[in-house]
């Protein structure tokens, strides 16, 4: 069984993809309490450093053969202030410190897309040619997460390091009407929430709190507890009634267009969007359950009027959508399981990684 390192595990997406391929994680370091509780219920708190990365002495780092994670992405992302002197950008630093303490085979970075054109990229590959990865050869592009099974377009960057040889990305397996040889069609919406019920249980959590790391906070929580809804003004349900699958914003009559978006007529394409059974939704985020955020209503609509679902996806349904197992456990409150689900790697994408990168280690 090989062993692993998860720098930077948020709730476990990365990790519940290389154990769903048989790897053993050694250690897992997460900044946010919630979120390392989440992992900590799914992987066990024995191994999980709830610190900051700065924080974690050599001695702590046992050799693994694999070391994954995603520092910090906010400087760079497109959503984020583009601050090149953003000290969150130089976290990968402490993640190549694990690595040379580590000395793994092989090592995955995950980041957003916008990451290939950062400055902090060019300096890794000084590390790679010169530095203190120069035992390692990279390979690096943009994967699309729905061209591996998972039904959500989200684009993000990954780099493979390797002293193994060298290792190429792994191929797609899906691709959008599955035109391209050997491939499959995207997975829509459909087959990860088309079975959940579409009038959510509640809009608050249960009243539970878990005890981990010696603080209390909310949980545990999963299945059908996170299947969240929202109390939407009767402003808001008008507006939701009007919008067809795959339409947005524009498809709103002008009486119900609030003044930014009446003056706003170019941009932001996306907002006040609903989701297609047939296709991949779009980026799941950190806030998916606003509209005026992103395409995140619910997919179920009709011309005629019969059956619309009015309303943004819940939670249980946002976590399908990152391909989280159907029993995964939660803990936190409404807003911070959000978070850890938006930024989540799906865990659909981390497996293909995994098994891809498995024969390497044998």
């Amino acid at each position: 069984m090989a062993t692993m390192i998860d720098l930077f595990a948020g709730c476990g997406g990365m990790t519940s993809g290389f154990v769903a391929e048989g790897f053993r994680p050694e250690l897992a370091v997460e900044f946010d309490l919630a979120a390392a509780a989440t992992y900590a219920a799914n992987f066990g708190a024995h191994h999980m450093l709830w610190r900051d990365i700065a924080a974690v002495s050599e001695r702590e780092v046992p050799p693994v053969d694999v070391v994954i994670g995603g520092p910090p992405c906010q400087g760079f992302s497109n959503l984020g202030s583009k601050n090149i002197g953003d000290p969150r950008n130089r976290l990968w630093r402490e993640y190549v410190r694990i690595v040379q303490r580590a000395k793994p085979a092989v090592f995955v970075i995950e980041n957003v897309d916008r990451f290939l054109r950062a400055g902090e990229f060019a300096l890794l590959l000084e590390e790679a040619n010169s530095g203190a990865l120069r035992e390692y050869e990279l390979t690096y592009a943009v994967l699309n997460a729905a061209d591996y099974g998972v039904a959500q377009r989200r684009r993000r960057t990954i780099v493979l390091g390797s002293r193994v040889g060298r290792i190429e990305m792994p191929p797609a397996t899906h691709s959008r009407d599955g035109a391209r040889a050997g491939t499959r069609p995207w997975v829509g919406t459909e087959a990860r929430i088309g079975t959940l019920p579409e009038r959510p249980v509640s809009t608050v959590l249960p009243d539970a709190t878990v005890e981990f790391f010696d603080r209390t906070l909310p949980g545990i929580f999963k299945g059908l507890e996170i299947h969240l809804g929202r109390t939407p003004t009767a402003l808001s349900l008008e507006r939701y009634d009007h919008i067809p699958p795959g339409g947005g914003r524009f498809d709103l009559p002008n009486h119900l267009l609030p003044r930014c978006w009446r003056e706003k007529s170019t941009g932001t394409t996306d907002v006040m969007g609903r989701m297609r059974w047939t296709m991949p939704s779009h980026t799941i985020r950190t806030e998916f359950f606003k509209p005026e955020k992103g395409a995140y209503l619910h997919p179920q609509w009709d011309a005629e009027g019969r059956h619309r679902v009015n309303r943004p996806i819940t939670h249980l349904e946002a976590s399908r959508l990152q391909d989280f197992p159907e029993d995964y456990l939660w803990c936190g409150t409404k807003v911070q399981i959000a978070k850890q689900i938006g930024n989540a790697v799906p865990v659909g994408l981390a497996r293909a990684i995994a098994a891809h990168l498995a024969p390497y280690l044998r």
